[in-house]
């Protein structure tokens, strides 16, 4: 996924993360999404303006494993720099298989973050696993015990059938999302939209099972982010609106004012 480059966060956004951030509940005004790199210093200020709900601060998209201590680092301090009564502020961690996610929670975790993004969830359990290493952290940090709320996103072909497991799985789940271009690339596809720009079958089948395990289990359902022109997303936008999600995630501030002035009718 490609994510938004922004400028630099300044002093005033310093503060206790513990007192800007105490448990939430899981709120249908988290619509608008906005993916933002944990790696770049610069991206704080301009995605707390961007108007987002909820900021995806990105550690999956840090490949080489040279680089992944500092952008621990920097979304730790991102984290703390945050100003109280700003979005949601969610870390997407690698992976449970990666070997990297206790590296992640150890270094974001003492931030407070309101939630964690799970890549690759592959059903209820997974998500009990990640709250388990939640649970943990909270204890040692002090943290109120359940605070920390999952987005659980789908893209694993395995994982489409454990769609029916998130019901009742934990407290913590929040949404679910999903992943058409991680999931094509499991699956060995050339592309997963026809010419005319439609999702073709397996991935419009994909994205309406993540729809309704969402409902099911009585969660949010965040549309996945897209790649595609104004007029595209646009249409993106007031199909997901029409079909019962509740929010979708944004690459850049213009998606992120799209898909607040569908989401907000």
């Amino acid at each position: 996924m490609s994510s938004i480059r922004v400028a630099a966060p300044r002093a005033a956004f310093a503060g206790s993360a513990e007192a800007r951030r105490p448990a939430r509940a899981k709120e249908p005004s988290m619509r608008a999404h906005l993916l933002v790199p944990a790696d770049d210093e610069r991206a704080l200020e301009p995605a707390l303006k961007s108007g987002a709900d909820c900021l995806w601060l990105d550690l999956r998209a840090t490949p080489a494993p040279g680089a992944r201590p500092r952008a621990r680092d920097l979304a730790l301090g991102l984290l703390r720099a945050a100003r109280k009564g700003g979005p949601h502020l969610y870390v997407r961690v690698n992976a449970l298989e990666s070997g990297e996610i206790d590296a992640d929670l150890d270094a974001v975790m003492k931030g407070a973050p309101d939630g964690i993004v799970l890549p690759g969830a592959g059903g209820g359990a997974d998500v009990q696993h990640l709250g388990a290493k939640l649970a943990l952290r909270e204890a040692e940090y002090d943290l109120p015990d359940g605070a920390t709320q999952i987005i659980a996103v789908v893209q694993t072909p395995a994982a489409i059938f454990k769609m029916g497991t998130y019901a009742g799985a934990s407290r913590r789940l929040a949404a679910l999302s999903w992943s058409p271009d991680d999931l094509a690339a499991a699956i060995g596809a050339r592309a997963t939209r026809a010419p005319d720009g439609a999702l073709t079958p397996p991935y419009g089948m994909a994205r309406s099972l993540v729809l309704m395990a969402a409902k099911a289990a009585g969660v949010a359902a965040i549309d996945c982010a897209e790649l595609g022109e104004r007029a595209r997303f646009k249409a993106e936008c007031e199909a997901a609106c029409r079909d019962g999600f509740t929010g979708k995630l944004g690459l850049d501030a213009e998606q992120v004012a799209l898909i607040a002035a569908t989401f907000r009718r």
